[in-house]
């Protein structure tokens, strides 16, 4: 089964006019102004991406990235992943540009979200991570810090960060030593494998043939270390909620 976790219940109140505004922009009602503003979710774009992959791809290769992906749920990964109440591991990791980010430090300035993405040779990580750069100011006006971890390599990293115009971390854990301290890493098919090998290359990107990816897992920390919000799915093409994302922060010290 599929997990979608999240911290404790989030009511939301929804004030309306007698006249409907237009979106993202202010209307004045009496003495007061109520501004609007409409959210796409990050969810269509993947769900374009995913329909193109289904109208182009043929059956056999359909086959085989749902047979992955039906793998991934059966294995249990996403019942012994870290889940909301657990306490974080700390670590250290070099960036992009090879320099060390110790997830303790960043803790002490405020909530951290952390998400894995599979490599920027992937397509609905690039989407992911391009939203997530548009959504940056949110959530550093929510007092959060964003950073990324790949199993790709530095130099890998670098090209995707460059290739985005991201300016949030992207740490390169090499061999997902994080990722399994985390409970997040799982083993492709070995159809999958043969697939992406052919195709791009994947051992190269990563520097090792473990054929092993991170789920593309997503958490909120808060600064006593404590995970508020988990993102968890076997499918790599659903992510995290821009949205849910911001309302973990909202409720995380």
């Amino acid at each position: 089964m599929n997990k979608r976790i999240y911290g404790p219940a989030i009511v939301s109140f929804v004030f309306f006019a007698c006249s409907e505004p237009t979106p993202g922009t202010a209307t004045e009602v009496g003495p007061e102004m109520i501004v609007t503003e409409t959210y796409t979710p990050l969810a269509d774009t993947l769900n374009a991406k995913r329909a193109a992959f289904e109208e182009r791809a043929t059956d056999e290769k359909k086959r085989i990235y749902a047979e992955g992906i039906a793998s991934v749920e059966n294995s249990g990964i996403l019942g012994a992943a870290k889940q909301v109440g657990d306490t974080a591991v700390f670590f250290t990791l070099p960036n992009a540009s090879g320099a060390p980010v110790e997830l303790k430090h960043l803790l002490a300035n405020g909530p951290v979200v952390l998400t894995w993405y599979r490599g920027g040779w992937c397509p609905y990580c690039n989407l992911t991570l391009a939203r997530l750069q548009e959504d940056l100011p949110k959530f550093k006006a929510a007092g959060g810090t964003l950073i990324a971890l790949t199993p790709e390599r530095p130099d890998s990293s670098l090209t995707t960060a460059e290739k985005n115009d991201l300016e949030f971390e992207i740490l390169s854990d090499a061999g997902n030593g994080v990722a399994r301290q985390y409970g997040v890493v799982f083993k492709l098919t070995d159809e999958v494998a043969k697939s992406y090998q052919e195709s791009f290359g994947l051992h190269e990107f990563n520097g090792d043939a473990s054929n092993e990816l991170p789920l593309a897992a997503t958490y909120v920390i808060g600064t006593d270390g404590v995970i508020t919000y988990a993102f968890l799915h076997a499918d790599y093409r659903e992510r995290a909620e821009p949205r849910d994302i911001l309302e973990a922060l909202a409720r995380t010290k």
